[in-house]
Protein backbone atom coordinates (compact mmCIF):
# COMPACT_ATOMS: atom_id res chain seq x y z
CA UNK A 1 0.00 0.00 0.00
CA UNK A 2 3.14 2.41 0.07
CA UNK A 3 1.75 3.94 -3.28
CA UNK A 4 -1.94 4.47 -2.29
CA UNK A 5 -2.67 7.45 -1.30
CA UNK A 6 -5.91 7.92 0.55
CA UNK A 7 -8.13 10.84 0.44
CA UNK A 8 -9.84 11.13 4.14
CA UNK A 9 -10.44 14.72 4.17
CA UNK A 10 -13.87 14.86 6.15
CA UNK A 11 -15.70 16.69 3.11
CA UNK A 12 -14.56 13.88 0.80
CA UNK A 13 -15.65 11.36 2.94
CA UNK A 14 -18.78 12.91 3.97
CA UNK A 15 -19.80 13.15 0.30
CA UNK A 16 -18.92 9.77 -0.61
CA UNK A 17 -21.05 8.51 2.15
CA UNK A 18 -23.92 10.37 0.87
CA UNK A 19 -23.07 8.59 -2.95
CA UNK A 20 -23.11 5.41 -1.98
CA UNK A 21 -26.81 5.27 -0.48
CA UNK A 22 -28.60 3.33 -2.79
CA UNK A 23 -31.58 6.13 -2.58
CA UNK A 24 -29.39 8.85 -3.94
CA UNK A 25 -30.61 10.15 -6.93
CA UNK A 26 -28.77 10.57 -10.34
CA UNK A 27 -29.00 14.23 -10.07
CA UNK A 28 -27.65 14.12 -6.39
CA UNK A 29 -25.01 11.20 -7.37
CA UNK A 30 -23.44 13.58 -10.22
CA UNK A 31 -23.50 16.55 -8.63
CA UNK A 32 -21.84 15.07 -5.52
CA UNK A 33 -19.22 13.33 -7.90
CA UNK A 34 -18.66 16.56 -9.49
CA UNK A 35 -17.97 18.49 -6.04
CA UNK A 36 -15.35 15.39 -4.49
CA UNK A 37 -13.79 14.96 -7.59
CA UNK A 38 -12.70 19.04 -7.34
CA UNK A 39 -11.92 18.01 -3.56
CA UNK A 40 -9.38 15.26 -4.74
CA UNK A 41 -7.94 17.06 -7.58
CA UNK A 42 -6.21 19.28 -4.46
CA UNK A 43 -4.58 16.36 -3.35
CA UNK A 44 -3.57 15.09 -6.78
CA UNK A 45 -1.85 18.30 -8.33
CA UNK A 46 -0.51 18.98 -4.98
CA UNK A 47 3.14 18.33 -6.30
CA UNK A 48 2.41 20.13 -9.43
CA UNK A 49 5.64 21.61 -11.08
CA UNK A 50 5.32 25.42 -10.67
CA UNK A 51 7.25 28.29 -12.64
CA UNK A 52 7.39 32.07 -11.68
CA UNK A 53 5.90 34.77 -13.90
CA UNK A 54 5.82 38.67 -13.48
CA UNK A 55 2.74 40.19 -12.65
CA UNK A 56 1.42 43.82 -11.73
CA UNK A 57 -0.64 43.83 -8.73
CA UNK A 58 -2.88 47.33 -7.87
CA UNK A 59 0.94 48.60 -6.38
CA UNK A 60 3.85 47.06 -7.78
CA UNK A 61 5.15 44.86 -10.04
CA UNK A 62 6.18 41.40 -8.32
CA UNK A 63 7.36 37.57 -9.49
CA UNK A 64 4.47 35.28 -8.45
CA UNK A 65 3.84 31.20 -9.17
CA UNK A 66 1.52 29.35 -11.46
CA UNK A 67 1.21 26.50 -12.86
CA UNK A 68 1.40 25.16 -16.15
CA UNK A 69 -2.27 23.48 -16.63
CA UNK A 70 -1.20 23.05 -20.24
CA UNK A 71 1.31 20.61 -19.55
CA UNK A 72 -1.13 18.27 -17.74
CA UNK A 73 -3.78 15.98 -19.16
CA UNK A 74 -6.55 14.14 -17.37
CA UNK A 75 -7.32 11.30 -19.02
CA UNK A 76 -10.82 9.74 -18.51
CA UNK A 77 -11.49 6.08 -18.85
CA UNK A 78 -15.17 5.93 -20.86
CA UNK A 79 -17.82 6.41 -20.22
CA UNK A 80 -17.77 6.60 -16.00
CA UNK A 81 -14.27 8.42 -16.20
CA UNK A 82 -15.99 11.26 -17.20
CA UNK A 83 -18.25 12.02 -13.89
CA UNK A 84 -14.97 12.48 -12.61
CA UNK A 85 -13.20 14.96 -15.54
CA UNK A 86 -16.06 17.46 -14.89
CA UNK A 87 -14.85 18.27 -11.63
CA UNK A 88 -11.04 18.11 -12.12
CA UNK A 89 -10.83 19.99 -15.02
CA UNK A 90 -13.29 22.91 -12.09
CA UNK A 91 -9.64 23.15 -10.78
CA UNK A 92 -7.46 22.96 -13.52
CA UNK A 93 -9.28 24.11 -16.76
CA UNK A 94 -6.41 24.91 -18.68
CA UNK A 95 -5.71 21.07 -18.54
CA UNK A 96 -5.87 19.13 -21.63
CA UNK A 97 -8.47 15.94 -21.99
CA UNK A 98 -7.42 12.24 -23.33
CA UNK A 99 -10.37 9.71 -23.44
CA UNK A 100 -9.73 5.45 -23.16
CA UNK A 101 -12.79 3.79 -24.29
CA UNK A 102 -13.05 0.25 -22.40
CA UNK A 103 -15.51 -2.00 -21.51
CA UNK A 104 -15.16 -4.64 -19.46
CA UNK A 105 -15.97 -8.37 -21.12
CA UNK A 106 -19.22 -10.10 -19.04
CA UNK A 107 -17.99 -13.22 -19.39
CA UNK A 108 -13.88 -13.45 -18.87
CA UNK A 109 -13.76 -9.69 -17.20
CA UNK A 110 -11.03 -8.31 -19.64
CA UNK A 111 -10.50 -5.22 -20.66
CA UNK A 112 -11.83 -4.75 -24.49
CA UNK A 113 -10.62 -1.34 -25.97
CA UNK A 114 -12.37 0.48 -28.73
CA UNK A 115 -11.76 4.38 -28.85
CA UNK A 116 -8.10 6.17 -27.66
CA UNK A 117 -7.93 9.50 -28.48
CA UNK A 118 -4.74 11.69 -26.77
CA UNK A 119 -3.06 15.24 -27.32
CA UNK A 120 0.04 15.59 -28.94
CA UNK A 121 3.70 15.56 -27.06
CA UNK A 122 2.23 13.25 -24.43
CA UNK A 123 5.96 12.77 -23.95
CA UNK A 124 6.61 16.54 -22.58
CA UNK A 125 2.90 16.35 -20.45
CA UNK A 126 1.90 14.52 -17.34
CA UNK A 127 -1.02 12.53 -17.08
CA UNK A 128 -3.64 11.60 -14.40
CA UNK A 129 -5.92 8.69 -15.49
CA UNK A 130 -9.61 8.95 -14.14
CA UNK A 131 -11.91 6.37 -13.23
CA UNK A 132 -14.41 6.30 -10.44
CA UNK A 133 -13.42 2.54 -9.64
CA UNK A 134 -10.73 0.25 -9.29
CA UNK A 135 -12.52 -3.35 -9.18
CA UNK A 136 -10.81 -5.77 -11.11
CA UNK A 137 -8.18 -3.44 -12.24
CA UNK A 138 -8.40 -4.71 -15.68
CA UNK A 139 -9.36 -1.52 -17.29
CA UNK A 140 -7.16 0.23 -15.64
CA UNK A 141 -4.34 -1.79 -16.16
CA UNK A 142 -5.48 -1.85 -20.01
CA UNK A 143 -5.29 2.27 -20.05
CA UNK A 144 -2.16 2.50 -18.31
CA UNK A 145 -0.16 0.38 -20.48
CA UNK A 146 -1.53 1.69 -23.63
CA UNK A 147 -0.51 5.20 -22.32
CA UNK A 148 2.89 4.32 -21.25
CA UNK A 149 3.52 3.06 -24.98
CA UNK A 150 3.45 7.39 -25.55
CA UNK A 151 6.58 7.80 -22.90
CA UNK A 152 4.49 10.43 -20.43
CA UNK A 153 6.36 12.35 -17.58
CA UNK A 154 4.23 10.96 -15.05
CA UNK A 155 1.25 8.76 -14.66
CA UNK A 156 -1.10 8.85 -11.56
CA UNK A 157 -4.28 7.06 -11.61
CA UNK A 158 -7.46 8.57 -9.77
CA UNK A 159 -10.49 6.55 -8.38
CA UNK A 160 -13.44 7.15 -5.69
CA UNK A 161 -13.12 3.43 -4.54
CA UNK A 162 -10.90 0.73 -5.17
CA UNK A 163 -10.46 -2.50 -2.62
CA UNK A 164 -7.53 -5.24 -1.78
CA UNK A 165 -7.80 -7.28 -5.13
CA UNK A 166 -7.65 -4.14 -7.32
CA UNK A 167 -4.59 -2.39 -5.65
CA UNK A 168 -2.78 -5.52 -5.89
CA UNK A 169 -3.28 -6.31 -9.65
CA UNK A 170 -2.73 -3.21 -10.54
CA UNK A 171 0.40 -2.56 -8.73
CA UNK A 172 1.88 -6.02 -10.41
CA UNK A 173 1.41 -4.72 -13.66
CA UNK A 174 2.25 -1.01 -12.97
CA UNK A 175 4.23 -0.55 -9.40
CA UNK A 176 5.60 2.56 -10.53
CA UNK A 177 1.86 4.59 -10.91
CA UNK A 178 0.75 5.62 -7.92
CA UNK A 179 -3.26 5.24 -6.87
CA UNK A 180 -5.31 8.36 -5.33
CA UNK A 181 -9.03 7.06 -3.89
CA UNK A 182 -11.17 7.87 -1.09
CA UNK A 183 -11.59 4.48 -0.21
CA UNK A 184 -10.45 0.94 0.27
CA UNK A 185 -13.20 -0.98 -0.10
CA UNK A 186 -13.31 -4.56 1.99
CA UNK A 187 -13.75 -6.65 -1.51
CA UNK A 188 -14.61 -7.82 -4.82
CA UNK A 189 -17.77 -9.93 -5.20
CA UNK A 190 -18.23 -13.08 -8.06
CA UNK A 191 -18.95 -10.29 -10.51
CA UNK A 192 -16.50 -8.14 -10.13
CA UNK A 193 -18.09 -5.23 -7.85
CA UNK A 194 -16.70 -3.67 -5.05
CA UNK A 195 -18.47 -4.54 -1.74
CA UNK A 196 -19.81 -2.68 -0.10
CA UNK A 197 -19.59 0.27 -3.02
CA UNK A 198 -21.82 2.25 -4.08
CA UNK A 199 -23.16 0.03 -6.81
CA UNK A 200 -22.54 0.66 -10.91
CA UNK A 201 -20.73 4.17 -11.59
CA UNK A 202 -21.38 4.68 -14.84
CA UNK A 203 -25.03 3.67 -13.99
CA UNK A 204 -25.76 5.65 -11.55
CA UNK A 205 -23.87 8.99 -13.32
CA UNK A 206 -25.54 8.40 -16.40
CA UNK A 207 -28.97 7.20 -15.17
CA UNK A 208 -29.10 3.94 -16.96
CA UNK A 209 -30.39 1.80 -14.70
Amino acid sequence: MSNVHLIDHPLVQHKLTLMRRKDASTNTFRRLLNELSSLMAYEVTRDMAMQDIEIETPLETMTSKVIDGKKLVFVSILRAGNGILEGMLNIVPGARVGHVGLYRDPKTLTAVEYYFKMPHDMHERDIVVVDPMLATGNSAIAAVERLKELSPKSIKFVCLLTCPEGIAAFHKSHPDVPIYTAAIDRQLNDHGYILPGLGDAGDRIFGTK
